[in-house]
């Protein structure tokens, strides 16, 4: 629950974090700078630090530069100065071509944290542009006798620059009279450029002129362009042809055979050329519908075309029409009188009758109906009168006297971006109200002016109108239709076609700067990355949104319109996730919506945030006395979460706090991987244990350590040979214990006293009876060194006896010593016998007892002299103790031998008694602990490891080679420096 509770805080303190970076970021207007065109390289723009609220020193550290958004630099930052300076020609006409404003704009980007400024850069136009034709040359054929104001189209001239310095005038270089230029700007923006014919052309007077149309635009000083305009004056048919009589007539016979030349008409044309060539045409009599005539349009002869009927017709009147090549024409009446043959009986045929017939009809009356039918009465004037009556129908037939109409002026169609190809926009339609041919309807597309390839087609028969290639959303689509009857009538709608923005481009996502990878210790709010959206499409579906998916340790900020900030919410940690891949999504408006996604690959730096940390929280290492030099004891390992410089540990000895505490220079550690080395070779009387402090420090900076305790345990070998202290083996002559020969079996003797400078089952100590005077007459004791009488004393035992005790310790292999005593077998104590004597007299009686005073005291002194030193002696091994860091590791050694090395005693009962007596006996003291010999101090030596066991040799004390007088003894100077406790 605790750790629900800990990360249900966190959760909140991101969300707020969140939402304080998504407040809306308070930036200042861009900074915007001017610059001509034209301007040499390096020219100063702007003091772009100063505007900026930076200095030049921070534009040097912060890395500052120059980033725009399709990647072309077309101006330089001084990071000494701070300006802003040209670095290259600047062309505003290859920039920006002939938009109103060029604005270049770019982004002052700043790292460590990422920062950015907008800047914009008006560049300002420069007349650098002249006005250019299309044409060098164009050429006019303009016939004479043309109408003054006749306007013939040119043209206009282009200049690249704008406003004031782009085309403002025309004139005509030289001036004439004929011409003059009309320009201007239609209502729907087009600009056009016209000739006009001041005064009618004469031919005769002048067939060709030629002058110069000169553009002048506004610049200072202007400049200008011009074409060349040629002229050349066409002869004007004025004169039509005349025919050499105004009315031809003819008679001939109605059985005149086909292809006879009736008659033949001509006319003259004063006009030359074309001009005054004259093609000839019959024109149909009204009501005929099939004539008998025909004409040669060269020659003017008439033939007949099949036989004439004089009952059908007595006459034929049509027209002839005499045309020159210029177009004018003449027209003559042609009369043909047909003379009857009397090839036919009479014959009356009645079809229908009509009658009575209302008396007030009026003559002439027009009935408007397509057909119409009566019936026609005959009325003899008999008595009574008789009747015939015939059925007449009339048919009118239709005059293309109606031009076809359109049921809308204009029409605006809607049709989307992507409609594929053959898809129809609309369909136009238009009515004519004549029938047959001249109702019927053909419809053409005119074509857009200014478009060579239009996108769309006319079906001419049903006015459908299809797409013919894809259509573009920023492109304009208007056409005129012209729908045309039979006859040539016609009539003109507008048709605008409406593109409707499809949302068929997915939004972009351009990177303007990126930094990766980021450092772990980065601060909240810090600019990761600095991008643009933008969608081709228009409205709403060119409104982008933008999310990021993971929100827990990144966000999204907008910046500057479409500029958007990747920042950083929350403490980042390489350790836990080294690298973070973010996706950015972008989406528009549209339906259904198109997303784009962009992904960020975050590297995250690591930081010199974890020290080195052991794998143990101390390390205890062990290595055998007498070891051989720089022996592999063991080894430490840290580790650190770091990479890099930041993860690479070395080792070292920490130096000890203290002058106390001095290091052992026995010991050493590898720097690079951490094996721990003794130096030479260790002695474990001298030093039992010692601690040491290993340092781990990284690389980084500043580096991280840490530190761990090794404890290094001296093994012991059994290299030392027990040591015996009772008796002393080196005084001269030996003593001889004084056992009375009462005395019962058990008793007492002596007790020999034996140390081993070892440690553990190396210090255990054994004794052995090897030689006796009289095997059978003592015991020694094993453990205790007790020397002890087996059986009670006989007659037949020698006064004197000598004893051999061997001292054997428990090491491999074991190490021994031997003790040599002697003891008298008295009756009494006064009476004293001196071995190898024969029995003592008063006298020597006396002596011995006066030695034994003498003897007592010099022991007395002796102890209250060795009591001092222990004491004193004791002090020092503490200090040199201390300073040698001698530590015991219980873990390795039997408890009850550690807790007695640690007390400096013997595993040996804790009484021993030892009682040199006089004739009286009452002269005896007693030893509460078994001596501790202080030992000559010893040097460190090298030993070996655990798994590196090493023998020393050691020679066993034998039977036959020890004798007594070669027992080992102490001197006087030894046993003086005998402590007790």
């Amino acid at each position: 629950s605790a750790g629900c509770e800990r990360r249900r805080l966190q959760s909140q303190q991101v969300l707020c974090v969140s939402a304080f970076l998504w407040l809306p970021l308070a930036r200042a207007e861009p900074i915007r700078y001017s610059v001509a065109e034209e301007a040499e390289s390096g020219s100063v723009v702007g003091e772009l630090a100063e505007d900026a609220g930076l200095t030049p020193a921070q534009l040097s550290a912060r890395r500052a530069r120059l980033v725009s958004e399709d990647g072309r630099q077309h101006f330089r930052l001084e990071r000494a100065s701070g300006r802003l300076v040209v670095a290259g020609r600047l062309d505003r006409e290859e920039l920006c071509a002939q938009s109103a404003t060029c604005m270049l704009p770019f982004e002052l980007l700043l790292s460590n944290p990422l920062q950015f400024f907008r800047v914009e850069v008006n560049l300002e136009d420069k007349n650098d542009n002249s006005p250019v034709f299309t044409e060098e040359q164009v050429t006019f054929k303009i016939v004479e006798k043309s109408e003054p104001g006749s306007r013939f189209p040119l043209e206009v001239a282009h200049d690249l620059d704008i406003g004031n310095n782009t085309v403002q005038e025309y004139n005509i270089s030289p001036e004439n009279e004929y011409f003059s230029v009309s320009y201007g700007a239609r209502s729907t923006g087009d600009k056009y450029l016209e000739l006009v014919l001041e005064k009618p052309l004469d031919r005769e007077q002048e067939a060709e002129m030629g002058f110069h149309v000169i553009a002048v635009d506004g610049g200072s000083p202007p400049r200008s362009g011009a074409i060349e305009i040629s002229i050349i004056i066409l002869d004007v048919n004025d004169n039509a042809p005349v025919f050499m009589q105004e009315r031809y007539v003819m008679k001939v016979l109605e059985n005149l055979p086909e292809g006879s030349v009736v008659l033949t008409v001509q006319a003259t044309d004063q006009d030359e050329g074309v001009n005054g060539d004259i093609s000839y045409q019959l024109s149909q009599v009204v009501g005929q519908s099939d004539s008998a005539f025909v004409i040669d349009p060269r020659t003017g002869e008439i033939k007949l075309t099949k036989p004439l009927d004089y009952e059908a017709a007595q006459m034929h009147e049509f027209s002839v029409r005499a045309t020159d090549g210029g177009g004018l024409s003449a027209i003559c009446k042609v009369l043909v009188e047909v003379v009857d043959v009397n090839d036919n009986a009479p014959e009356l045929v009645v079809s229908s009758f009509s009658s009575p017939l209302p008396e007030n009809t009026v003559p002439s009356t027009v009935v408007e109906q397509a057909e119409m039918s009566f019936s026609l009465i005959a009325v003899d004037g008999g008595s009574p009168p008789r009747r015939g009556t015939t059925e007449v129908k009339i048919v009118i037939l239709d005059v293309n006297d109606n031009a076809p109409i359109f049921t809308q002026d204009e029409y605006i169609g809607q049709v989307s971006e992507n409609m594929p190809e053959g898809s129809v926009v609309l369909t136009v339609q238009a009515t004519d109200p004549d029938a047959g041919i001249n109702g019927d309807i053909s419809y053409q597309l005119s074509q857009a002016v200014g478009k060579s390839d239009s996108a769309f087609v006319i079906d001419n028969k049903t006015g459908e109108i299809k797409i013919t290639k894809p259509l573009d959303y920023e492109a304009a689509h208007m056409h005129d239709v012209r729908a045309t009857d039979g006859g040539g009538l016609s009539a003109i709608c507008k048709v605008l076609v409406e593109v409707v923005d499809v949302n068929d481009n997915a939004p972009e996502l351009v990177v303007s700067s990126f930094s990766s990878p980021l450092p772990e210790n980065t601060v909240p709010g810090t600019v990761v990355a600095l991008f643009t959206v933008r969608d081709r499409d228009s409205g709403a579906n060119g409104k982008i949104t933008c999310a990021l998916e993971d929100q827990l340790f990144f966000s999204l900020r907008p910046a500057y319109k479409n500029y958007y900030e990747l920042v950083t919410v929350s403490a980042l940690d390489r350790e836990e996730t080294p690298q973070y891949v973010l996706r950015v999504t972008a989406a528009d408006a549209g339906s259904p919506p198109l997303t784009s996604t962009h992904t960020f690959t975050v590297d995250i730096s690591d930081v010199n945030d974890n020290a080195p940390v052991f794998n143990q929280t101390s390390y205890t290492m062990y290595v055998r006395e007498n070891n051989v030099g720089t022996v592999f004891v063991g080894a430490v390992s840290a580790a650190d979460a770091d990479v890099g410089l930041n993860a690479k540990v070395s080792y070292s000895l920490a130096p000890e706090q203290g002058p106390e505490r001095a290091r052992c220079s026995c010991i050493s550690v590898n720097s690079e991987n951490g094996h721990v080395f003794v130096l030479r070779p260790l002695d474990y009387e001298h030093l039992r244990q010692s601690e040491v402090t290993v340092s781990a420090s990284d690389a980084g900076s500043p580096p991280l350590r840490a530190n761990v305790t090794v404890r290094l345990v001296v093994l012991d070998e059994n290299d030392n040979a027990p040591l015996v202290l009772y008796p002393a083996q080196e005084s001269s002559p030996a003593s001889s214990e004084l056992v009375p020969v009462s005395a019962e079996a058990g008793y007492l003797i002596s007790k020999v006293v034996a140390v081993d400078a070892d440690s553990g089952q190396n210090a255990w100590l054994s004794y052995h009876l090897l030689r006796a005077t009289d095997p059978g007459l003592f015991s020694v004791g094993l453990q205790s060194g007790e020397v002890r009488l087996r059986r009670p004393v006989t007659e037949r035992d020698s006064v004197k006896q000598k004893l051999l005790v061997l001292v054997r310790d428990n090491g491999q292999p074991p190490l021994s010593a031997t003790a040599a005593l002697s003891a008298l077998l008295l009756k009494d104590f006064s009476d004293v016998r001196l071995p190898h004597a024969s029995p003592p007299t008063e006298d020597q009686d006396a002596s011995l007892t006066t030695y034994l005073i003498l003897a007592l005291v010099f022991v007395s002194l002796l102890f209250l002299i060795s009591t001092a030193v222990l004491l004193a002696r004791k002090v020092c091994r503490r200090k040199e103790l201390k300073a040698g860091h001698v530590l015991y590791a219980a873990d390795t050694l039997q408890s009850g031998l550690a807790d007695a090395a640690a007390a400096g005693t013997l595993p040996a009962p804790t009484c021993y008694e030892i009682s040199l007596t006089t004739g009286s006996g009452n002269s005896e003291f007693r030893f509460l602990k078994p001596i501790l010999p202080s030992l000559p101090p010893q040097h460190c030596t090298v030993g070996q490891g655990l798994d590196e066991e090493q023998d020393f040799p050691a020679v066993p004390v034998s039977t036959e080679d020890m004798a007594p007088d070669s027992a080992g003894t102490l001197s006087a100077g030894q046993f003086n420096a005998l402590s007790f406790n």
